[in-house]
């Protein structure tokens, strides 16, 4: 029995190591091909009109990140704070910036790391901004047998794909990995 037991853990610890850039790799893949195109949509929703919509957010932008504020002032965006202006544009460009830093390997830790923050605050908007709260099915239950709710199933998910990230860096076929070797050569272990 200890034979069997030494032979298994020989064989997947090595095949752990000789595979442990590809799993970020897959990660930043399965992203690309889901939610990539998922987040880049709803940034372009979200600019203002020309080139000045990079920092002059369309009124829709207000409406899906302050559904509450914006009833209140009957979608007059003129009567929110810099606040909200501030929040409306950081998280455009987020939606823009960070989906891409994955996609390419640059900074993907701190990359996943804000797309955690980002998709914490998107979930939260949903539930509690829009009324999601309010209906099961948006909200979803875990353990039960039905896995598309689009919060805690869904979500999780993505979740996942980023905390993957975090601890394992982007993988091979990154930058960070070109730059990790250019930095502090092959004998440290890339991220």
């Amino acid at each position: 029995m200890d034979r069997i037991v030494s032979l298994y853990s020989e064989i997947f610890t090595s095949l752990e190591r000789a595979l442990d850039g590809v799993i970020p790799l897959l990660a930043r893949f399965v992203f690309a091909a889901t939610l990539l195109i998922y987040f880049w949509s709803s940034a372009m929703t979200k600019l203002g009109d020309g080139l000045t919509g990079l920092v002059l957010p369309s009124d829709g932008a207000y409406a899906q990140i302050f559904p509450q504020q914006m009833d209140a002032v009957v979608y007059d965006v003129s009567q929110l704070s810099v606040f909200h202006w501030l929040v409306v544009v950081a998280g455009t460009w987020a939606e823009f910036i960070l989906p891409m830093l994955i996609v390419i390997g640059l900074f993907t830790r701190l990359a996943a790391l804000g797309m955690i923050g980002f998709v914490s605050v998107q979930s939260l908007t949903d539930l509690y901004g829009h009324g999601g709260i309010a209906h099961a099915e948006t909200l979803g239950a875990w353990f039960d047998r039905v896995p598309d709710s689009a919060i805690l199933d869904q979500r999780a998910f993505w979740m996942f794909l980023f905390v993957t990230l975090v601890i394992k860096g982007a993988g091979a076929l990154s930058i960070d990995r070109i730059l990790s070797r250019q930095v502090f050569g092959t004998s440290v272990r890339p991220a």
